[in-house]
């Protein structure tokens, strides 16, 4: 089955749309963002978004007529010296190339972007006085950065508070770090592998930080500096965003037919002995 329509779209006009949602110059100098397979001059009918490249989103990809495939994480992330079947990334690679499937990575830069998935964040959790909890200088605009931070309207016991955001996106594994009867009240947000940012939401006042994992001796080092975590998990910090960029991307290209991944699911799941 396909999901292909009559109506195409030159591939670079798509990147454009993207690059106005998350400018890659927000994106940290470690990451790999940008195309990263595909012709530009290409024309594209069936874009798919999803948050992993994993084997079950290629063979996705490939039966369901996808030229371009937009990821969070992206692939390759890391230099390769070659391109062959004898690992995981590669057989990807080779699929993928072979299907002529384009695929793009804002990563870092969606993360950070005025409308990226921080923001995201602090928009469904009703904060206010919203701000980065680490500025860009390449930003050139208090508006963008690291993270964000905001206040609640009033004071939520932590639990409370982190029953309200695993609600949010249908999280059943969240896990916190807390005091007993400690309170949300200024909330720092780092999606994805946010514990590096406890020094961050310190500085900025928080008094809880959001993130989807955390190492454990970031745990104990928010700990010890008085600030509950609330690790919602990586996929679930994450995911509902590139659900929400299809909608935005479908409304913004005309024509194209954008849909999220049905295949990708949680590696992660919740265990009761």
């Amino acid at each position: 089955m396909t999901d292909k329509r009559e109506s195409t779209v030159v591939l670079d006009c798509v990147l454009q749309t993207l690059q106005m949602l998350a400018p890659l110059r927000l994106a940290e100098e470690w990451d790999n963002v940008g195309l990263l397979i595909g012709d530009r001059r290409a024309r594209v009918s069936n874009v798919m978004t999803c948050l992993t490249v994993t084997p079950d989103v290629v063979c996705e990809a490939i039966s369901r007529d996808v030229q371009l495939l937009i990821t969070h994480h992206p692939l390759p992330f890391k230099p390769l010296t070659r391109i062959t079947s004898d690992s995981l990334t590669g057989q990807m690679l080779l699929d993928l190339i072979a299907g002529r499937v384009a695929v793009y990575s804002a990563h870092t830069a969606f993360d950070s972007a005025a409308g990226g998935i921080n923001a995201t964040w602090a928009q469904q959790l009703n904060l206010r006085l919203i701000k980065p909890l680490e500025l860009i200088s390449a930003a050139n605009d208090d508006r963008l950065g690291k993270g964000r931070s905001g206040t609640l309207e009033e004071p939520v016991e932590i639990g409370e508070f982190a029953r309200r955001v695993a609600a949010l996106v249908c999280a059943d594994n969240a896990r916190i770090v807390a005091v007993p009867g400690a309170f949300a009240k200024k909330v720092g947000i780092a999606c994805g592998s946010g514990g590096s940012f406890v020094s961050a939401a310190k500085r900025a006042g928080c008094d809880t930080l959001l993130t989807g994992e955390a190492t454990f001796h970031q745990c104990l080092e928010a700990r010890a500096c008085g600030i509950s975590m609330i690790l919602i998990g990586h996929f679930q910090s994450e995911r509902f965003a590139m659900e929400l960029l299809a909608k935005t991307l479908a409304g913004d290209c005309n024509g194209l037919n954008v849909f999220v991944s049905d295949r990708e699911t949680d590696p992660l799941i919740c265990f009761r002995s």
